[in-house]
């Protein structure tokens, strides 16, 4: 079951989902002090299935049933002169041709540079895969109009909207691009600048979620 972090007020919770454990300390350790109401951390492991496993269970009945959802941990870039803690703010995601819209992704984008002044954000399409893309792949997702790809964001999102309507949003940190390939995921626990992106930007995750909650003119 995923494990609550600090709740306050009674606002609707916010559920933050990524795949591996060194993105799920980040995004707890991080600073919760902006959070209103119940935040919550799920860690649903890696690839589409265990993303949309994991939400379709927390999204059903029980406390998160009408919970915000964003989609956060590392990605590939996909397009060159990207960089290693690169933000991608994803305006949608696609898994195979089924495109998920997110919500108020200008605003979001907005927050993000206010977190993180001088580093660079880019926003658009971010692709769905089932394994960690490489090489002649990124062209052929480039081709596509994706900037961005990973393994869980597209699932999460889709998962969340099938369990009922909620604000959604997908958030990543570029850990390898054209000209920065990784040689494994697990070379992310060297020490890269991604790990303190990722946690440095949940404020602008809890400025969104407060957002939600503001009258729309």
């Amino acid at each position: 079951m995923p494990d609550p972090v600090e709740p306050s007020g009674s606002a609707p919770p916010l559920l933050i989902a990524c795949a591996l454990g060194i993105e799920e300390f980040a995004l707890r350790t991080g600073d919760h002090s902006g959070a209103r109401g119940q935040v919550t951390v799920l860690r649903t492991g890696m690839g589409p299935v265990c993303a949309e496993r994991a939400l379709r269970a927390a999204c059903g009945d029980g406390p998160l049933r009408e919970a915000a959802v964003i989609a956060s941990g590392f990605c590939a870039g996909l397009a060159p002169g990207m960089h290693p803690g690169d933000l991608v703010v994803a305006d949608r995601t696609r898994l195979a041709t089924a495109h998920t819209p997110c919500t108020a992704t200008e605003l979001l984008v907005k927050a993000v540079s206010r977190a993180l002044p001088g580093r660079t954000v880019h926003t658009g399409l971010l692709a769905g895969t089932d394994h960690v893309v490489r090489g002649h792949e990124r062209t052929e997702l480039r081709a596509t109009g994706a900037i961005a790809a990973d393994m869980e964001s597209a699932a999460t999102l889709s998962s969340a909207l099938s369990a009922g309507r909620r604000p959604v949003a997908a958030v990543r940190v570029v850990v390898d691009a054209p000209e920065h390939e990784l040689v494994r995921i697990g070379t992310v626990r060297g020490g890269i600048s991604a790990f303190r992106v990722l946690r440095a930007v949940l404020p602008a995750f809890f400025e969104w979620h407060r957002s939600l909650l503001l009258p729309r003119r």
